[in-house]
């Protein structure tokens, strides 16, 4: 489920846009932060963006599915992260905007599992 050498190139090249974007190696995978708050990810060459409870109906109504990966007691969805529309990649804006929720998103989360 690694993603391969041409499309990290892409989403790094995609998300100069946004200026302050890291990324790093996650769990096989590449993290893609915005002021150290991870509000991306991609794995098997798609690219997810973080989604709350505000967000995520957007993107199921338009057929994105959450990450998921294989155990052994059978399926998980991360619902965290949804696969974005690769027309989303093609457009520098819609790609801010979009990114720009996400990290709406990755912030509103993380403060909630900080509060605990």
């Amino acid at each position: 489920m690694g993603v391969s050498t041409e499309f990290q190139s892409y989403i790094r090249e995609k998300f100069e846009i946004l200026g302050d974007v890291t990324f790093s190696r996650f769990f096989g995978g590449i993290s893609v932060s915005y002021n150290d708050v991870q509000f991306a990810m991609a794995m098997g060459n798609t690219l997810y963006f973080c989604v709350d409870d505000n967000s995520r109906a957007e993107y199921t109504e338009i057929g994105m599915q959450p990450f998921s990966y294989a155990s052994k007691k059978g399926t998980v969805l991360v619902k965290k992260y949804y696969s974005i529309p690769e027309e989303v990649l093609d457009n520098p804006q819609n790609l801010r905007e979009w990114a720009q929720v996400a990290i709406k998103a990755a912030h509103a989360t993380s403060k909630k599992k900080s509060a605990r």
